[in-house]
């Protein structure tokens, strides 16, 4: 919105170039980070207002840790403000032009929305488990391959006009199209080596990373401030990828592939940081109020979608690697107790608790030292997915 403005006074008024640093993706990401910042501090005490006004308190599953008691009644739906934060530092300073904007901007908030029923039938119908598992993966299966049909075009072309022809040519042709490298299987520490994955496989994979990645922040999201900072510093990282992959001159130097418009993620990886933040400037324990599905949900499909575009699925598995093993560990603990129920006809469980960071609680670690120890982990995984850029 910021740089068409910009641009209109640029060209009412040439002779005043400083309109011209709007320009700079660069500057409008830090611009934009700051925007979701302010936006989140300013709003928060507000919202959490708001909320404990509405009585729209967490509620404490009846077989979770003892210590998580004190928490119940704790405001939630605190991702709003995430979103909210998001949305309006994005609109404001990213290129409204860019297909790709559109699409991160239409996951993240379709998955808030399916986010927002779950906590609000926890809240309003007292129900602690929420949206069934059945019905929330239906919706979130809507979105992500609604999201990956369109992704499998958006990153193949250069142009809006060129990814509808692409698209009516795959539809004309029997649903049978070629996809270019850059539409392939990235390699992490290689150069120019990409997995042919076809129309098919690529949406398969982009399903798969959009709805995991969405899923794993979520059972991340546990512990006061457990799952915000991750996905401050994996958004950010992605955003360096976003910037590299998007810029004809980094793309090439850093055998990249070259994907027109992806630079501007830049922006809204900025966004998601910013509001971050702002939103563990609440959230950090004691938490005053806790993200809720629609926040957790949200965050994981919109880093699972920029990680498609810029083409590192990969690399998001390492980078996010604490939401990983956290998803990990809860599909064992089930899978293991089950399967431990029909051989020896009782369940047994592989984890004192899952998810991870509930087994580290019940072996004696306090709250705070599982935090900022997974914070830790997530930093160092972060260095070691930007190391890829140049370690090819």
């Amino acid at each position: 919105m910021l740089l068409t403005l910009a641009q209109w006074l640029q060209a009412m008024s040439p002779e005043y170039g400083i309109f011209r640093v709007f320009q700079y993706i660069t500057l409008r990401a830090v611009m934009a980070a700051v925007t979701a910042l302010v936006i989140g501090l300013a709003a928060g005490p507000w919202v959490i207002r708001r909320l404990t006004a509405l009585k729209i308190g967490q509620p404490i599953r009846g077989y979770g840790m003892e210590t998580h008691l004190s928490k119940s009644g704790t405001p939630t739906m605190g991702g709003v403000l995430i979103l909210i934060s998001i949305t309006v530092s994005t609109l404001l300073w990213a290129d409204l032009s860019n297909r790709f904007i559109w699409i991160v901007l239409i996951v993240t908030l379709g998955f808030g929305a399916i986010g927002w029923v779950d906590d609000w039938r926890k809240v309003v119908r007292k129900d602690p488990e929420g949206m069934r598992s059945r019905e929330k993966y239906l919706w979130q299966s809507v979105i992500g391959l609604v999201a990956a049909i369109g992704l499998v075009f958006s990153v193949s072309e250069n142009s809006n006009q060129r990814v509808w022809e692409l698209f009516s040519m795959w539809v004309t042709s029997g649903f049978d199209v070629s996809l270019p490298p850059k539409a392939g299987l990235l390699l992490p520490f290689f150069k120019e080596i990409s997995y042919p994955l076809g129309v098919l496989g690529f949406v398969i994979l982009t399903y798969l990373v959009i709805v995991g990645s969405s899923n794993a922040v979520n059972l991340t999201d546990g512990l006061d401030g457990l799952a915000i900072m991750p996905v401050v510093m994996v958004g950010s990282a992605l955003g360096v990828f976003a910037y590299v992959t998007g810029s004809a001159v980094y793309s090439k130097y850093l055998f990249f592939p070259h994907i027109t418009g992806a630079g501007e993620l830049l922006i809204f990886c900025a966004a998601i940081a910013g509001a971050g933040l702002a939103f563990l400037w609440f959230n950090t324990h004691p938490a005053q109020v806790f993200m809720g599905d629609v926040g957790a949900l949200s965050l994981g499909a919109a880093l699972g979608t920029v990680a498609v575009i810029v083409r590192q699925e990969i690399v998001l598995a390492v980078m996010g690697g604490v939401f990983v093993v956290e998803a990990l560990s809860v599909m064992l603990q089930v899978g293991y107790f089950k399967y431990s129920k029909r051989r020896f006809g009782e369940g047994r469980r592989l984890l004192k608790m899952a998810p991870l960071h509930h087994h580290f609680e019940k072996a004696g670690w306090r709250e705070t030292q599982v935090v900022v120890r997974f914070w830790i982990i997530t930093m160092l995984l972060c260095l070691l997915g930007l190391s890829t850029l140049k370690l090819r």
